[in-house]
């Protein structure tokens, strides 16, 4: 698969509400709105998948000082902090025909390769219990069930540090 991974912009914005729209159950799934106020305010930590002209997936997420992810960010884009620790990961979308492809694995890479050219501490997100050990996958720890009630669901908090920015995963 020829796929290209960029920064979002503007004019992506209904193709993401789409793709959304599909990964979620309504009760979890980010509104159009929330998603105009992602790409205004933290363009440089939301990254589309693009295949044949056709954004497929995507990831995203605010800026934080915080270990773990709290409900109130994913509604609130002005709690994003450019020059805090942790680059958290609201969503990791990716179209249901194109799965179990790599596409997210290439997305998850690519964010985790920009947070540590930003000089972050490490990266943070909630996940359900079905997908611990795919994160896990990647270097993330499992910090637990979560205080997060986003959706109605039980979630885990996960959080991957490297002790250098120079490390390699």
């Amino acid at each position: 698969m020829d796929i290209i991974i960029r920064q979002v912009v503007p004019e992506d914005l209904d193709a993401v509400a789409r793709v959304e729209a599909v990964c979620f159950p309504e009760a979890e799934a980010a509104s159009r709105a929330s998603f105009a106020q992602r790409i205004a305010t933290f363009p440089e930590s939301f990254f589309v998948a693009e295949w044949e002209g056709q954004i497929v997936g995507f990831i995203n997420g605010c800026v934080t000082d915080s270990r773990i992810i709290h409900d109130e960010m994913f509604e609130d884009a002005k709690l994003h902090k450019p020059e805090g620790a942790y680059q958290s990961i609201f969503g990791l979308d990716v179209i249901p025909e194109l799965r179990r492809r790599g596409l997210a694995a290439q997305l998850m890479r690519h964010m985790i390769a920009e947070t540590k050219k930003r000089g972050k501490k490490g990266l943070i997100l909630t996940c359900k219990d079905k997908l611990i050990a795919y994160y896990e996958k990647f270097g993330y720890r499992n910090l637990g069930i979560s205080q997060s009630v986003h959706g109605g669901a039980v979630w885990y908090d996960m959080i991957l540090e490297w002790k250098h920015n120079h490390s390699e995963l």
